[in-house]
Protein backbone atom coordinates (compact mmCIF):
# COMPACT_ATOMS: atom_id res chain seq x y z
CA UNK A 1 0.00 0.00 0.00
CA UNK A 2 2.22 2.80 0.73
CA UNK A 3 4.82 1.19 -1.69
CA UNK A 4 1.80 1.99 -4.72
CA UNK A 5 1.10 5.37 -2.78
CA UNK A 6 4.83 6.24 -2.98
CA UNK A 7 4.78 4.99 -7.02
CA UNK A 8 1.49 7.19 -7.26
CA UNK A 9 3.15 10.28 -5.97
CA UNK A 10 6.02 10.40 -8.14
CA UNK A 11 3.84 9.52 -11.05
CA UNK A 12 2.19 12.81 -10.16
CA UNK A 13 5.19 14.95 -10.15
CA UNK A 14 6.74 13.83 -13.18
CA UNK A 15 3.50 14.77 -14.98
CA UNK A 16 3.34 18.38 -12.59
CA UNK A 17 7.17 19.05 -13.73
CA UNK A 18 6.11 17.88 -17.70
CA UNK A 19 3.20 20.64 -17.40
CA UNK A 20 5.34 23.21 -16.26
CA UNK A 21 7.80 22.57 -18.95
CA UNK A 22 4.88 22.69 -21.24
CA UNK A 23 5.26 26.35 -22.61
CA UNK A 24 4.59 27.62 -26.31
CA UNK A 25 6.68 30.11 -28.85
CA UNK A 26 3.72 32.17 -27.73
CA UNK A 27 4.47 32.29 -24.08
CA UNK A 28 8.06 32.67 -24.84
CA UNK A 29 7.31 35.57 -27.40
CA UNK A 30 5.00 37.64 -24.71
CA UNK A 31 7.32 36.82 -21.75
CA UNK A 32 10.47 38.81 -24.08
CA UNK A 33 7.92 41.65 -25.48
CA UNK A 34 6.80 41.90 -21.80
CA UNK A 35 10.48 42.08 -20.58
CA UNK A 36 11.86 44.03 -22.94
CA UNK A 37 9.55 46.76 -23.01
CA UNK A 38 9.09 47.33 -19.36
CA UNK A 39 12.80 47.39 -18.34
CA UNK A 40 13.55 49.27 -21.95
CA UNK A 41 11.05 51.76 -20.41
CA UNK A 42 12.87 52.32 -17.28
CA UNK A 43 16.56 52.23 -18.56
CA UNK A 44 15.59 54.93 -21.19
CA UNK A 45 14.10 57.02 -18.91
CA UNK A 46 17.50 56.45 -16.66
CA UNK A 47 19.23 57.11 -19.33
CA UNK A 48 17.70 60.44 -21.56
CA UNK A 49 15.63 62.22 -18.74
CA UNK A 50 17.25 61.22 -15.51
CA UNK A 51 20.14 61.58 -16.11
CA UNK A 52 20.68 65.78 -15.44
CA UNK A 53 19.11 64.75 -11.46
CA UNK A 54 21.99 62.07 -10.90
CA UNK A 55 18.83 59.65 -10.18
CA UNK A 56 19.75 55.83 -10.40
CA UNK A 57 15.92 54.53 -11.99
CA UNK A 58 17.09 51.20 -13.13
CA UNK A 59 17.40 49.01 -10.05
CA UNK A 60 18.59 45.05 -10.09
CA UNK A 61 15.96 43.98 -8.52
CA UNK A 62 13.34 45.01 -11.11
CA UNK A 63 15.03 42.60 -13.46
CA UNK A 64 14.10 39.54 -11.11
CA UNK A 65 10.56 41.13 -10.65
CA UNK A 66 10.57 40.96 -14.77
CA UNK A 67 10.96 36.97 -14.25
CA UNK A 68 8.08 36.98 -12.78
CA UNK A 69 5.49 39.07 -14.07
CA UNK A 70 6.02 38.58 -17.41
CA UNK A 71 7.42 35.31 -17.22
CA UNK A 72 5.35 33.67 -14.45
CA UNK A 73 2.36 35.18 -14.31
CA UNK A 74 0.09 33.02 -12.66
CA UNK A 75 2.39 32.70 -9.69
CA UNK A 76 0.53 34.23 -6.38
CA UNK A 77 3.97 36.13 -5.80
CA UNK A 78 3.44 37.83 -9.75
CA UNK A 79 0.28 39.45 -8.70
CA UNK A 80 0.26 43.23 -8.77
CA UNK A 81 -0.02 43.29 -4.87
CA UNK A 82 2.96 41.75 -4.32
CA UNK A 83 4.30 43.48 -7.05
CA UNK A 84 3.71 46.92 -5.33
CA UNK A 85 3.77 45.99 -1.65
CA UNK A 86 7.03 43.58 -1.62
CA UNK A 87 8.96 46.23 -3.30
CA UNK A 88 7.88 49.59 -1.49
CA UNK A 89 7.62 47.79 1.84
CA UNK A 90 11.02 46.64 1.10
CA UNK A 91 12.44 49.93 0.28
CA UNK A 92 10.91 51.35 3.46
CA UNK A 93 12.26 48.92 5.53
CA UNK A 94 15.89 49.45 3.70
CA UNK A 95 16.38 52.81 3.55
CA UNK A 96 14.98 53.34 7.56
CA UNK A 97 17.54 50.11 9.06
CA UNK A 98 20.27 51.76 6.76
CA UNK A 99 19.57 55.69 8.64
CA UNK A 100 19.44 53.52 11.86
CA UNK A 101 22.96 51.68 11.35
CA UNK A 102 24.33 53.73 8.28
CA UNK A 103 28.17 52.11 8.84
CA UNK A 104 27.48 48.53 10.33
CA UNK A 105 26.93 45.97 6.67
CA UNK A 106 27.26 42.91 8.05
CA UNK A 107 24.22 44.24 10.68
CA UNK A 108 22.37 46.16 7.91
CA UNK A 109 22.41 43.73 5.11
CA UNK A 110 20.91 40.42 6.80
CA UNK A 111 18.29 42.60 9.30
CA UNK A 112 17.15 44.48 6.06
CA UNK A 113 16.68 41.16 4.11
CA UNK A 114 15.18 39.19 6.93
CA UNK A 115 12.67 41.99 8.28
CA UNK A 116 11.59 42.53 5.11
CA UNK A 117 10.93 39.08 4.68
CA UNK A 118 8.94 39.11 7.27
CA UNK A 119 6.94 41.97 6.82
CA UNK A 120 5.99 40.53 3.65
CA UNK A 121 4.60 37.88 4.69
CA UNK A 122 2.57 39.44 7.52
CA UNK A 123 1.27 42.18 4.69
CA UNK A 124 0.38 39.08 2.29
CA UNK A 125 2.78 40.70 -0.19
CA UNK A 126 5.83 38.40 -1.02
CA UNK A 127 7.48 38.80 -3.65
CA UNK A 128 11.44 37.82 -3.60
CA UNK A 129 12.88 40.96 -5.34
CA UNK A 130 11.62 42.39 -2.40
CA UNK A 131 14.82 41.01 -0.75
CA UNK A 132 16.62 42.59 -3.24
CA UNK A 133 15.63 46.17 -3.12
CA UNK A 134 16.22 46.80 0.64
CA UNK A 135 19.35 45.00 -0.07
CA UNK A 136 20.23 47.69 -2.26
CA UNK A 137 19.04 50.66 0.09
CA UNK A 138 21.61 49.30 2.37
CA UNK A 139 24.61 48.30 0.50
CA UNK A 140 24.07 50.16 -3.02
CA UNK A 141 25.71 52.86 -4.13
CA UNK A 142 26.61 56.36 -2.82
CA UNK A 143 24.06 57.82 -5.54
CA UNK A 144 21.23 55.65 -4.02
CA UNK A 145 22.09 56.42 -0.55
CA UNK A 146 21.49 59.81 -0.72
CA UNK A 147 18.47 59.44 -2.08
CA UNK A 148 17.30 58.28 1.54
CA UNK A 149 13.34 57.93 1.70
CA UNK A 150 13.13 59.15 -1.76
CA UNK A 151 14.46 55.60 -3.10
CA UNK A 152 10.89 54.65 -1.89
CA UNK A 153 9.23 56.70 -4.70
CA UNK A 154 12.50 56.94 -7.56
CA UNK A 155 12.94 54.45 -8.32
CA UNK A 156 10.93 51.89 -6.46
CA UNK A 157 7.34 52.64 -6.46
CA UNK A 158 7.61 54.26 -9.91
CA UNK A 159 9.34 51.71 -11.55
CA UNK A 160 7.09 49.16 -9.98
CA UNK A 161 4.26 50.90 -11.58
CA UNK A 162 6.13 51.05 -14.83
CA UNK A 163 6.56 46.92 -14.92
CA UNK A 164 2.85 46.46 -13.83
CA UNK A 165 1.27 48.80 -16.39
CA UNK A 166 3.68 46.93 -19.27
CA UNK A 167 2.12 43.62 -17.85
CA UNK A 168 -1.11 44.36 -17.21
CA UNK A 169 -0.95 45.28 -21.24
CA UNK A 170 1.60 42.45 -22.61
CA UNK A 171 -0.07 39.84 -20.35
CA UNK A 172 -3.76 40.43 -21.63
CA UNK A 173 -2.96 40.78 -25.52
CA UNK A 174 -4.03 37.51 -26.29
CA UNK A 175 -6.68 34.80 -24.88
CA UNK A 176 -3.90 31.98 -23.43
CA UNK A 177 -2.67 34.65 -20.68
CA UNK A 178 -4.98 36.39 -18.19
CA UNK A 179 -2.68 38.83 -15.48
CA UNK A 180 -3.60 39.04 -12.53
CA UNK A 181 -5.20 35.87 -11.35
CA UNK A 182 -7.97 38.00 -9.80
CA UNK A 183 -10.98 37.68 -12.52
CA UNK A 184 -12.63 41.03 -10.72
CA UNK A 185 -9.67 42.86 -11.21
CA UNK A 186 -9.22 42.04 -14.88
CA UNK A 187 -12.87 42.30 -15.85
CA UNK A 188 -12.81 45.42 -14.14
CA UNK A 189 -9.84 46.78 -15.95
CA UNK A 190 -11.41 45.04 -19.27
CA UNK A 191 -14.19 47.24 -18.98
CA UNK A 192 -11.95 50.21 -18.58
CA UNK A 193 -10.30 49.44 -21.56
CA UNK A 194 -13.23 49.09 -23.83
CA UNK A 195 -14.64 52.24 -22.32
CA UNK A 196 -11.48 54.44 -23.12
CA UNK A 197 -11.44 52.60 -26.73
CA UNK A 198 -14.88 53.69 -27.57
CA UNK A 199 -14.65 57.13 -26.26
CA UNK A 200 -11.28 57.45 -27.79
CA UNK A 201 -13.24 56.08 -31.44
CA UNK A 202 -15.68 58.74 -30.41
CA UNK A 203 -13.48 61.62 -30.45
CA UNK A 204 -11.90 60.66 -33.56
CA UNK A 205 -14.99 60.57 -35.36
CA UNK A 206 -16.37 63.75 -34.14
CA UNK A 207 -12.82 65.28 -35.17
Amino acid sequence: MIKSRIKRGLRVSRYVLYKETLVDFREHFWSFAGAFVGIGLIAFFQSKILTQFENIFLIGSFGASSVLIYGAIQSPLAQPRNLIGGHVISAFIGVSIYHLLPDIIWITAPMAVSVSIVMMQITKTLHPPGGATALIAVAGSEKIKALGFLYIISPVLTGSLILLSIALIFNNITTHRTYPTNQYFTRSLIKTLKKTHKKTKQALHSW
